[in-house]
């Protein structure tokens, strides 16, 4: 059934007008689906090195989506068993490009990324294991298994040896901010964060943190100042935008406030947040009718934000 499916399909691009053309064609697609079918079989039983090139070389000309799925898993498996990093990522574009929402899609895609990631890990260590690079992956680590104290110490190292290294003092300033929030840390994170915009004057993500700081010392002015100035160095990053809409609600600039936040659930339409600092603002405004729409945007979305799992950049967030 697979041979007789590709070879309707190889037989449509390549049948002319005449019978004796016709004929040829159908046959040279019988072929051409006989060695896809081989190819696939080969592959289903882990003989990818065999497999591999009539899979890789058939994928963009086959039509049936049916098909495309079965011999894109096929190369994504067999370039991971082989080593083809090249093909596991060409693959994975075609299926999360043509079936966005399909689970084993998301699946897969996940868990072969995830390894991948750890196989050019492990590449980074093995051939530069005193760069900043790699001493950068080994505090990381220690971060995301929440050994806070170890990350520090690793990033401080970092420091001592490469001080002008991007992304460090960021890195120790969230870490900071992990911690339950008092002047001193906050005045510490601060600092962090003011570090690494002399190292990386064009760090967004620092320009946001110090936002938030000031935001919550009630300074509204300097948190307008740095979250537009987050906006300008990244027009893409949502997070800005909802600091930038909450201080100039706060600051009673409303309707400044509406257009920044009209960005934030462009971009972020997901987030219950935007749309109830977007109610505020209406209502503020005089715009009841628009502060309610906006309330029951908020509503809906509140239906699917609170089922999110937390994950750990949620956590270094502050909230």
């Amino acid at each position: 059934m697979v041979a007789s499916g590709v070879a309707v399909l190889v037989g449509a691009s390549l049948a002319a007008s005449s019978g004796a053309q016709q004929s040829s064609a159908k046959s040279g697609a019988g072929a051409a689906a006989a060695a896809l079918e081989h190819a696939m079989d080969l592959a289903s039983k882990g003989h990818c090195v065999q497999a591999l090139p009539t899979l890789k070389g058939d994928l963009p000309h086959i039509v049936s989506p049916k098909f495309r799925y079965a011999v894109a898993m096929l190369s994504a498996q067999c370039g991971m068993s082989t080593d083809e990093e090249e093909t596991v990522i060409e693959s994975l574009l075609v299926l999360n490009r043509e079936h966005p929402k399909d689970p084993e899609v998301l699946f897969i895609t996940t868990r072969y990324l995830s390894e991948l990631a750890n196989r050019t890990a492990q590449r980074l260590l093995k051939t530069a294991p005193d760069s900043a690079e790699a001493e950068q992956l080994l505090a990381d680590a220690y971060e995301q298994r929440g050994q806070y104290d170890d990350a520090v110490a690793k990033y401080r190292q970092i420091l001592k040896q490469y001080p002008n290294q991007p992304g460090i003092h960021y890195q120790l300033g969230r870490i900071l901010l992990a911690k339950p929030l008092t002047p001193a840390t906050a005045e510490a994170a601060k600092k962090e964060f003011e570090a690494e915009l002399r190292v990386n004057p064009d760090s967004p993500d620092s320009e946001f943190m110090l936002g938030d700081l000031a935001m919550r010392a009630q300074d509204n002015a300097k948190a307008i100042e740095h979250f537009t100035l987050a906006t300008r160095l990244d027009a893409e990053l949502p997070q800005p935008y909802l600091g930038l809409g909450m201080a100039l609600n706060a600051a009673g600039k409303y309707a400044e406030a509406i257009q920044v936040l009209k960005k934030f659930v462009q971009l972020q339409p997901d987030d219950p947040a935007g749309y109830y600092q977007l109610s505020m603002a209406y209502s503020r405004m005089g715009n009841k009718a628009e502060a309610e729409r906006q309330l029951a945007l908020q509503r809906e979305a509140l239906k699917h934000w609170n089922s999110r799992p937390t994950s750990p950049e949620d956590m270094l967030q502050p909230h």
